[in-house]
């Protein structure tokens, strides 16, 4: 029965090295977080370079906000965002936020990629294509 020991033993460590090894391969190593490109020629010639919400409110809960869009424009025939300073906007993915964010690569697939996120957007709009 012990004679065995030493193959069970050497095969348990070898298991556990395999399967732990991902972990500890990559301890200490964070990626940085990307830093999306906002200098497009669209945002260059705003007057104020503002978003229709404040930055850590799109950083945070912008996902929401489109899906809250969707709902309404779609669901419920609403067509006006009113922001929080008062503003009116058109819920619109590709006539309101590609109009200043028209560098998709740069701006949105870095931070998606990042976060390891893969977004539906593109299963009812048509992909922006790149504005140099």
């Amino acid at each position: 029965m012990y004679r065995d020991a030493r193959y069970i033993i050497t095969g348990l460590v070898i298991f556990v090295g395999l399967m732990t090894f991902p972990f500890w391969s990559n301890a200490g190593r964070a990626a940085l977080a990307p830093a999306p490109n906002l200098d497009t020629p669209a945002i260059r010639q705003l007057p104020a370079k503002q978003c229709i919400e404040a930055t850590q409110y799109m950083r945070a809960y912008h996902m929401q906000l489109l899906n809250d869009w969707r709902t309404q424009v779609v669901r419920d025939g609403k067509e006006i965002y009113v922001a929080s300073d008062g503003k009116q906007y058109t819920m619109s993915l590709e006539n309101t936020c590609f109009q200043c964010h028209s560098n998709k690569a740069e701006f949105c697939d870095q931070c998606h990629t990042y976060a390891g996120v893969e977004p539906d957007c593109w299963s009812c709009h048509i992909e922006p294509k790149e504005n140099k």
